[in-house]
């Protein structure tokens, strides 16, 4: 056995070297050398055993050094463009190796836009996958030559149309030095990621997050959610989301937990790893567990065996909730945001079912208060915006100071921009999105509330609800409804099960069915599109 080899060779020479704060994998390696770490489930066969902690460090070792090569030090940006794979985060652990940053763009952006980011973002190196070899060479068009053209990197051999001429990600690790890359001089305010968080005007914002930042949601994550090192997550939510880097993935590292690495959401393919691993941990999006309840092999998807099970981004019916409850399952709603972890709350299993739809109380770390419109605080049940407060904070948005000290308050509070309200018990409810609320007969009206019950209709598929002027009541609720295929629910319909459900002053007064809704670049729905749709 070489040096190389040795389980504990490469930490071992990390801790007598000082090895830096953001080289997690070589910590890891030292503490659970054999544990699995990674399984490939697009490369890799059903029940794979995939890579040790010791195996990814020494080859994120060798992705670090490759990088290196290619110029990238402390402090330079490494774009990805790619579907989520094992060299997408390859990447993220070999800039914490590094000091660098990923970059992680979101590829269902336009062209235009992402040319404009890479513009901001300057980095020193894109990387991108088969899927994007032409945006890739379109961006490169885009940019032109010079200095503010990126090192071109296919994780892929180039398909049709070709990507831009640059070397690919294999090759150069091939030809990598082994070992760790020299250490950087790094403290837990250096950036780690750039995150993007879009709104529905300009261009999405970078959020920086840190060394701490990261690090800080891992520990409140792995505390408050009771993660371990027996912990398995499927991990099918996109790495250029927070959500995909730092619900689980990142926090199981941390513990020396695992994560299947799928390409996408793919329902049958969830299903599939269900059946063949002993999965524990899942996250996913409301429309996500809409189409598993929707499938003929729910009923028989082992779901009992998962520990956590939660739906995060937006707003979770609540026939979702009472369908996995039913099978005495413990689906729970979280809460984040690019800017705050994204992991902030956890809700006891006591309290799922007797509390439905709340998020539940503040993890270790997290400070959080609900204030009104001057900045009072707000009493139980009374509805305000949620601040937060806490090491897992990001350190404000890239080159852009103004958008990050309105976001940031002096004391170091975060403007989440969100409505909610606690009970007696301190029991946190996210009701909606500040600038979505609408007045009714003076009564406000959270459209996120109204949609959760909407999408509960079963021939709903996506719903969203905006405010329009009304002479009687000053503005009333406007539904723009997604009909499943095949379904013939019509407005007189839609609005009677909702206000069987909800006070009639937050009922919608009309129904309008569309092909689909409008979005963003960031992929929220638009809105303000809606709005301008309602005045045409």
């Amino acid at each position: 056995m070489t040096a190389a080899e040795h389980p504990r060779a490469t930490p071992l020479h990390a801790t007598l070297g000082g090895r830096p704060i953001g080289d997690w994998l070589a910590h890891r390696a030292a503490l659970s050398p054999d544990r699995v770490a990674i399984i490939d489930a697009t490369a890799a066969p059903r029940g794979d055993a995939g890579l040790t902690y010791r195996a990814w460090n020494l080859r994120v070792d060798r992705t670090a050094q490759a990088l290196r090569g290619a110029g990238v030090g402390r402090g330079d940006r490494v774009a990805v463009l790619a579907k989520n794979c094992v060299e997408y985060l390859d990447l993220f652990f070999a800039c914490g190796k590094l000091g660098a940053i990923l970059q992680a763009l979101n590829w269902r952006l336009a062209a235009a836009e992402l040319a404009a980011l890479v513009r901001d973002g300057e980095p020193a190196a894109l990387v991108y996958d088969r899927d994007f070899a032409g945006l890739a060479a379109t961006l490169a068009a885009a940019l032109g030559p010079g200095a503010a053209s990126p090192t071109w990197i296919a994780i892929d051999p180039p398909g049709e149309p070709a990507g831009p001429p640059g070397p690919r990600l294999a090759d150069l690790v091939a030809a990598a030095p082994e070992g760790p890359p020299p250490t950087p001089d790094l403290d837990w305010g250096s950036p780690w990621t750039l995150c993007y968080t879009g709104g529905t005007t300009g261009l999405p914002k970078g959020a920086i997050l840190t060394h701490g930042s990261v690090t800080w949601n891992a520990i409140n994550t792995a505390t408050g959610w009771d993660l371990g090192a027996g912990d398995l997550a499927i991990l099918n939510a996109p790495l250029f989301h927070t959500g995909g880097l730092n619900v689980f993935t990142a926090p199981l590292v941390h513990v020396g937990g695992a994560s299947i690495v799928c390409r996408g959401f793919a329902v049958d393919q969830l299903f599939d790893l269900l059946q063949a691993h002993p999965v524990t941990c899942l996250f996913g999006v409301p429309t996500m567990f809409i189409d598993v309840q929707a499938h003929p092999r729910f009923a028989a998807a082992p779901f009992e065996r998962l520990r956590v099970l939660i739906s995060g981004g937006a707003p979770c019916p609540l026939p979702v909730f009472e369908r996995f409850w039913a099978r005495d399952v413990d689906f729970r709603s979280g809460y984040g945001l690019t800017e705050a972890g994204p992991n902030n709350f956890w809700l006891p299993t006591a309290e799922l079912r007797r509390k439905p739809g709340a998020v539940g109380y503040p993890l270790m770390h997290v400070e959080a208060r609900i204030v009104g419109d001057a900045g009072e605080p707000c009493g139980a049940d009374e509805v305000g915006e949620l601040r937060l407060r806490g090491p897992h904070l990001f350190a404000g948005y890239w080159r852009s100071p103004e958008a990050s000290a309105a976001a940031l308050d002096d004391a170091g509070w975060l403007r989440t921009g969100d409505l909610a309200r606690a009970d007696a018990d301190g029991c946190v409810t996210i009701v909606g999105r500040a600038k979505d609320m609408y007045i009714s007969g003076g009564e406000n009206v959270y459209p996120a509330e109204i949609e959760a019950v909407l999408a509960g209709h079963p021939d709903v598929a996506e719903v969203a609800i905006v405010g329009a002027p009304h002479p009687r009541w000053g503005e009333v609720g406007v539904a723009f409804v997604v009909r499943r295929p095949g379904a013939a629910v019509d407005e007189a319909a839609l609005l009677d099960f909702a206000r069987a459900r909800v006070a009639r002053y937050k009922a919608p007064k009309s129904a309008r069915f569309v092909d689909a809704l409008p979005r963003t670049g960031a992929g929220k729905v638009d809105k303000r599109a809606l709005v301008a749709s309602l005045a045409e």
